[in-house]
């Protein structure tokens, strides 16, 4: 049932011309704003090594997150292992490159930066996709996928 919601989740997004995501000025500040919001809790949780908040507070309860290896992880339980983690090793910084946002559904294109909590390793990046549904008022992100690499912000 779980992976049915995210499985029209995505096809929505993917069938939908662009125009029809053309969402009014206030409807993408608003969307904006509040998916950054998300994004500095979940830069915060990393800060403090802290996967809680990102497992129970950023991500939806059936999420859907493919990583760069081709990994699918399905649910908060598949995933915390994964953020318990990567939070003590790592800290975060998220940069929104394309936001689209119609109704209760919108996707965020993402610069997502890794810098080693251990001096010795180097930061990398991510370019990632995440899928947001707001249910009962409040943002979550219902899926993301993600690979190496990271976008041209200069264009």
């Amino acid at each position: 049932m779980k992976l049915n919601r995210i499985a029209i989740l995505l096809a929505t997004f993917w069938m939908l011309p662009a125009l029809a995501f053309a969402a009014d000025p206030g409807e993408l500040a608003a969307f904006k704003q509040a998916i950054r919001a998300q994004y500095d809790l979940k830069e915060k949780a990393f800060a403090d090594g802290d996967p809680n908040p990102i497992v129970e507070q950023f991500y939806s309860e059936d999420v859907f997150s493919v990583d760069n290896e081709g990994n699918t992880h399905r649910g908060r339980a598949e995933l915390r292992p994964l953020y318990e983690e990567v939070t003590k090793s790592s800290n975060v910084r998220i940069e929104s490159v394309n936001t689209r946002v119609s109704g209760d559904m919108g996707w965020d294109w993402a610069n997502f930066y890794v810098t080693p909590k251990d001096p010795a390793e180097k930061p990398f990046s991510f370019k990632i996709l995440f899928l947001w549904e707001k249910v009962g008022g409040r943002w979550w992100c219902a899926g993301d996928m993600y690979v190496l690499g990271q976008f041209d912000v200069t264009k």
